[in-house]
């Protein structure tokens, strides 16, 4: 039997790409969409910790002088509570804290317990807010490893703190 031509081509044809399905289109969103929203979220959570960690550490005579101390920021500041400055009324502990000769007036919301007390050096957490430094937190008690780190700015603070009463 004898083929004819013109019956069977075996000629390539030119392929037609198939066009893709509804479904693989939203399959391929997913994944991208769920890596966006894990980059934003890692890049929120990166950026909250690092600018926690950027209070500067300040003397009380180096608040808006020295590079770094400016009011607009949040800051520790370091001073000796000054004696006879001592208040706590309605919630709220006030005082005024220096070092080098200048002094700084501070309120604390609620009371700062522990040994806190006069003529004690101490580092106040928080901002400058018209010329008040508004503090959310206080260290009075510094750990041995700060101590043996820092001897020379304790002793400094320790020098410009008055001296306690004996009991």
């Amino acid at each position: 039997m004898a083929l004819d031509d013109d019956a069977l081509d075996l000629s390539p044809r030119e392929a037609v790409p198939a066009a893709p399905s509804v479904r693989t289109q939203k399959r391929r969103w997913k994944p991208a969409l769920l890596l966006v929203v894990i980059l934003v979220f890692g890049g929120v959570v990166v950026t909250k910790f690092l600018s926690s960690a950027i209070d500067y550490y300040c003397n009380v005579d180096e608040v808006g002088v020295r590079s770094g101390c400016e009011g607009t920021r949040r800051l520790r500041v370091q001073g000796a509570v000054d004696e006879g400055s001592l208040k706590k009324a309605e919630g709220m502990t006030t005082f005024s804290m220096s070092f080098n000769k200048k002094s700084l007036d501070v309120r604390y919301d609620g009371d700062p317990g522990g040994v806190f007390q006069e003529c004690i050096p101490i580092v106040a957490h928080g901002r400058m807010v018209n010329g008040v430094f508004l503090s959310d937190r206080i260290e009075v008690k510094h750990s041995n490893a700060y101590a043996a780190k820092n001897k020379a700015r304790l002793d400094k603070a320790q020098a410009a703190a008055c001296s306690l009463p004996t009991k």
